[in-house]
């Protein structure tokens, strides 16, 4: 939880300086870049949480890897490693591009189904979501073949079961009450 909300920290300190700067899509870019390095590549992420390799080793390999970044993305970095924080990059990206997306407006939404939906079903449910919710909407499908019929639409903490299953779960509930 602690490096959860010290990467939101450190995120949000990178968004000023992204703001400031005028810079928003270039290190949200970078940011995405880091992202994905961390999850394809296992020997990264070995290299984040690995005590053995000195700081400024460490600074070295991420200005080879990331030599293409903005000077404001490389500086983060460089200032992260110096204070022995680079284990949480990862947490920092990802929270970098949820603040982005709040900075924006934009509001993340998945649905989840167990076949793919025809463009009048997922109107409907995006209508509804839309009259919830202040923003633009970015959706996301997914399929789960083990639904039995039905969705299930999550937005960020918030999901709303619509699922067969979850209605047969309620309506036994209500039965042996």
């Amino acid at each position: 939880m602690k490096s959860t909300k010290a990467a939101s920290r450190y995120a949000k300190a990178l968004l000023e300086i992204a703001i400031d700067q005028k810079k928003i899509d270039s290190i949200l870019g970078d940011m995405n870049f880091l992202a994905k390095v961390c999850d394809d590549s296992r020997d990264f992420e070995l290299l984040l949480s690995s005590p053995i390799v000195k700081s400024d080793k460490k600074i070295e390999i991420f200005n080879a890897i990331f030599e293409q970044f903005e000077a404001e993305s490389t500086n983060f970095i460089k200032l992260i490693t110096t204070n022995r924080r680079e284990n949480m990059l990862p947490a920092i990206a990802a929270s970098f591009q949820e603040l982005v997306n709040e900075h924006r407006g934009i509001v993340p939404v998945t649905i989840v189904t167990a076949t793919n939906l025809d463009e009048a079903t997922k109107d409907a449910i995006l209508a509804k979501v839309k009259a919830s919710v202040e923003g633009k909407l970015q959706v996301t499908e997914e399929i789960d073949e083990s639904l039995i019929g039905g969705f299930l639409v999550k937005m960020g903490d918030i999901q709303l079961d619509a699922t067969v299953s979850n209605q047969f779960n309620n309506l036994k509930q209500r039965l042996t009450r």
